[in-house]
């Protein structure tokens, strides 16, 4: 890589990062004529009703969480307006920190007193049976595999798996093109399985979180990124003229809430959390506040999946 090329990404990947860290934290001290900050405004957001006198005597997780004072619920921390931890404040921002929200308001928790515990792709489940957290809300794909070790209320959303790349690369325009490439992705996800099994000739390179995939893609070291298409978005928003996704979705991924596999009751509790919240227009505001913010206008909500009890 020449001398252009190396201050080019270094300076591309400086500003990703300083956007990442001022998404929350410059609308509450921006000067006037200050740039708008591009990321979820706490003003913009719905406001959630705590359900008053609700009772989920059948959930053990439920009734911990009571006892306790306040959910526990296991998230990502650096996936641009999906799931976003401020590194100075602490505070969690995202489509998907709102889907918990809305869930916890809708189970008598005031949503304010969350307690979001940031969680990587491979040990979702680990968390969920262990009970370090009590429901995960975090890009988390629904499948036949993951239902035999948790369970899943939703779906709530529905992505698909596509390509991340630099904005001057041409010889990328879908899975087809990777033999050969470098292919980073967040190691024990579904997108890093798929390319796996569907494309082996990839070079597959695995990290726990996708920003540092990020990284190395605007240093040189892989020649994509791939993940769901959500996720992507939000990153090449944060610096357009510097990465671009490419192609289209090549695999449907329905996210849903992972819950343990055997707390039945509280799983249709957060279906029924979600279909409500859908109903009355928060589901749609809390995407156009966030998720939205990439350009992609909301689609319309999938169909739940109330699956009968194992």
């Amino acid at each position: 890589m020449n001398r252009t090329n190396r201050t080019r990404t270094r300076r591309a990947w400086a500003a990703l990062a300083l956007a990442l860290t001022v998404t929350l934290t410059a609308g509450a001290c921006g000067k006037d004529g200050s740039p708008p900050v591009k990321g979820p405004q706490p003003d913009e957001l719905p406001v959630y009703r705590v359900a008053t006198g609700f009772r989920l005597p059948d959930s053990p997780t439920w009734e911990r969480a009571k006892r306790r004072g306040h959910l526990i619920v296991g998230a990502k921390e650096d996936q641009p307006y999906l799931g976003e931890k401020d590194p100075a404040g602490g505070r969690y921002s995202g489509f998907d920190i709102e889907i918990a929200k809305m869930t916890a308001a809708h189970l008598g928790f005031d949503p304010a007193t969350v307690s979001f515990r940031t969680i990587a792709s491979a040990n979702r489940e680990t968390a969920l049976q262990n009970g370090q957290i009590d429901y995960y809300v975090g890009t988390y794909t629904i499948n036949d595999n993951r239902k035999k070790l948790v369970g899943f209320a939703g779906p709530y959303f529905l992505a698909g798996q596509d390509l991340l790349v630099r904005a001057d690369e041409t010889g990328i325009k879908g899975p087809r093109d990777l033999a050969g490439k470098r292919v980073c992705s967040a190691a024990g996800s579904t997108p890093y399985q798929r390319i796996e099994e569907e494309y082996p000739q990839a070079d597959l390179v695995a990290y726990d979180t996708y920003s540092i995939c990020v990284d190395n893609l605007l240093t040189y070291q892989v020649d994509a990124v791939t993940t769901d298409d959500t996720i992507l978005l939000g990153y090449a928003a944060k610096v357009p003229d510097e990465l671009k996704v490419v192609g289209q979705p090549f695999s449907e991924e329905p996210y849903g809430v992972g819950v343990p596999r055997s707390d039945n009751a509280l799983r249709f509790a957060i279906d029924d959390a979600l279909q409500a919240n859908e109903e009355n227009g928060n589901w749609k505001k809390a995407y156009d506040a966030t998720l939205g913010l990439s350009g992609v206008p909301a689609p319309k909500p999938p169909a739940i999946d109330r699956y009968p009890a194992s």
